[in-house]
Order: structure tokens, then sequence, then C-alpha cells
């Protein structure tokens, strides 16, 4: 089992750019996908999440106005479009995966048990 995150970079204050996490080894509608990211200094915190069977999507307050979460099960792979970057978005983002088993706590980073490596996304201001 494995996620592949892809389209971080570098990009200007108010710039866009789209994340992609790419699942092998089990296919999306059994799980469920959350991004995560991690600042400099911070811990990791959960900002976005979907689930495979139904499409129901998640989002933390801080970011549901300029993060949008989607999915393509034909293409095993879950997509993060965030507009309007901040500094504060500077971080390394995650995918994580997890079964959908029954009820969970969306953005608890020891919930997930599949994990990317992560891409960088640096935002100057």
């Amino acid at each position: 089992l494995q996620l592949e995150e892809s389209g971080g970079g570098l990009v200007h204050n108010g710039g866009s750019l789209t994340l992609s996490c790419t699942a092998s080894g089990f296919t999306l509608e059994n799980y469920a996908i959350a991004w995560f990211r991690q600042a400099p200094g911070k811990e990791r915190e959960g900002v976005s999440c979907i689930f495979g069977n139904d499409g129901s999507t998640y989002y933390i307050d801080a970011v549901k106005r300029r993060f949008t979460i989607s999915r393509d099960n034909a293409k095993n792979a879950v997509y993060l479009r965030i507009t309007d970057l901040k500094p504060d978005d500077t971080g390394v983002y995650y995918c994580a995966g997890r079964q959908l088993t029954g009820a969970y706590y969306l953005f608890r980073a020891e919930e997930y048990g599949v994990w990317g490596q992560g891409t960088q996304v640096t935002v100057s201001s």
C-alpha cells in the first residue's frame, strides 16, 4: 500500500496550486484520504479529507474557503486545490489513507495507517 504526493513547489503569495496524491496497492473506493500539512517547527495538522465511497468532503475551518479536495477513482488519485496561497501555508503536505471502517477522528494523524513521503509547498511573500 503506497501513497505518493506531487505538485508542490515555490509559489508567490496569492498564487494557486494543485497537489496530487496517487494510490497504489489499494483502491480509493474503500478508503478515506486526508491531507495533512506540517509547517516548520509546528505539529502536523489535518486540513481536508475525502471519502472514497461517496465523495464526502471535510475541511478544517481555517482552510475551507481556499482549499478544495477532490478525487478521481478511475485514476486512483486525490487532489487538493489551494488558492490564494499565503506564507502561512508553507510546509510539507502529506496525504494519508485509512480504510472506511466506521467513525473516527478525521484529522487525527494516528488514525491513518498509510502515508506518503510529502511534497514541499513554499509560499513567498
